[in-house]
């Protein structure tokens, strides 16, 4: 589809595209340093699986934006990056291991929402390759997000493990 920039639906993706790259870029980041704090155990492998999925995404989102004229960066998008840094060498110091982790998963679980947000407005915008995507995603993620939650069960059995994974 060639942009229509007077569709009012452009206005939105484009807010929305900007925070899509902040949320899948401490996905990735955030998940893969979480999975490398905790020893071989399914919450790591739960946390790998949403980084990985994270990396191939930012790469599929990068193309559509270019081909919709919606931004890659921003502002906010540096913004996002502060916080990151911050939570990794300061907040995260001081948090015992399942806060971090239940801190990692509301960050993905805020990713959900915005990519489904992302693809309704896609969907009554007329841009179908976006609301495409947007669905591939959900199908994808939504299923790992879920795997992540039901991980916390391990922390809850592995007390003892998990209370000395203080950063």
């Amino acid at each position: 589809m060639t942009t229509d920039k007077k569709n009012p639906y452009h206005e939105l993706l484009r807010n929305l595209t900007r925070e899509l790259f902040q949320t899948e870029a401490s996905a990735s980041r955030h998940s893969r340093r979480e999975a490398n704090r905790l020893p071989e155990s399914p919450p790591k492998a739960a946390l790998n699986a949403v980084a990985e999925h994270a990396d191939v995404a930012l790469e599929q989102l990068k193309q559509l934006a270019e081909k919709e004229d919606l931004p890659e960066g921003s502002f906010a998008s540096a913004l996002g990056e502060a916080f990151s840094q911050i939570r990794e060498h300061v907040a995260d110091h001081m948090l015992e291991g399942e806060r971090s982790y239940r801190g990692t998963l509301l960050g993905m679980r805020h990713g959900v929402d915005a990519v489904r947000m992302f693809g309704l407005a896609a969907k009554h915008g007329g841009f179908t390759d976006l609301a495409r995507w947007s669905e591939q995603w959900e199908a994808q993620r939504a299923p790992l997000v879920l795997e992540v939650e039901r991980q916390l069960e391990w922390f809850a059995e592995h007390v003892e493990k998990a209370r000395k994974l203080a950063h």
